[in-house]
């Protein structure tokens, strides 16, 4: 028969003491641990390093960083875990170019506030002055400008807010290589259509249209100039179907007048 190794239990015995004991300290540097993390959340919590010592603004392009954080209404002296995010977030979206804010905490002691801005599709300008109008067709009447700042089109005799706001929602959706294009967008209603408007583009043209599907339907802009030379001039209209329609030739109309008032000049010398 074959041997079998036999241990005794005298041979055992320290072996199961020593993995004992490993077993202990490993679960006693875990309760350690966890009450020093205990400790350390207190003493954190209890002490200035809680407190919030900076407000951070992000995504803000028109409302100064300033007037967000003077509208939060955070103390410095506030605890990072009492600030309440959404009533924070109400105070901001007060604004009226704020669309939404988003309220965080960036441990230690930061609160950072990144808002959704409404965009500006337009201005208008009343008495001398010019005032954005936002996205959702809204004039921001606090915020007065000298000039406008280029960056959208001039809207003018728009003296009905809903289709002021209709008309904002097509700005919204034009590409920018197109918005960029136009320069100032006249409401010219008649009785067979309250919705026909008068565009004067950057590069000179006329465009003449109706607010309805108006994003869609300008589009075709850029393809029917290409098609134009320098020298024509004209109205490109953009309602049903697309076209071109070239200024009356007047040039013979200007000689026969000049000719008529040589003439009449003439006789009277005569």
């Amino acid at each position: 028969m074959e041997k079998k190794n036999i241990v005794s239990i005298e041979d055992r015995i320290p072996k199961l003491k020593q993995a004992r004991k490993k077993k202990t300290n490993r679960r006693l540097i875990f309760y350690l641990t966890i009450l020093f993390i205990l400790i350390a959340a207190v003493v954190y919590l209890q002490s200035p390093l809680s407190h919030v010592r900076q407000v951070t603004v992000s995504e803000n392009k028109h409302v100064a960083t300033k007037v967000i954080k003077e509208m939060s209404q955070i103390p410095d002296n506030q605890n990072i875990w009492q600030v309440d995010n959404r009533k924070i977030e109400q105070r901001v979206e007060a604004h009226p170019e704020i669309k939404s804010a988003e309220v965080t905490r960036k441990l230690p002691s930061t609160v950072n506030v990144q808002v959704s801005e409404y965009n500006r599709v337009g201005y208008v300008k009343d008495e001398g002055n010019f005032y954005p109008i936002l996205e959702n067709g809204k004039r921001l009447d606090s915020y007065q400008l000298n000039a406008t700042n280029g960056d959208a089109p001039l809207l003018i005799g728009f003296t009905k807010a809903t289709y002021l706001e209709e008309m904002s929602k097509e700005l919204l959706q034009l590409p920018k290589s197109i918005a960029a294009l136009i320069s100032e967008i006249h409401w010219t209603p008649t009785d067979d259509n309250p919705y026909q408007i008068k565009l004067y583009m950057n590069d000179g043209f006329e465009v003449q249209g109706t607010i309805r599907n108006f994003s869609k339907k300008i589009r075709a802009y850029p393809s029917i100039v290409a098609q134009l030379g320098p020298e024509d001039k004209g109205i490109i209209h953009i309602g049903v179907g697309a076209y071109f329609e070239a200024y009356p030739d007047t040039s013979d109309k200007d000689a026969e007048q000049d000719k008529e008032k040589e003439d009449s000049e003439n006789e009277d010398q005569g």
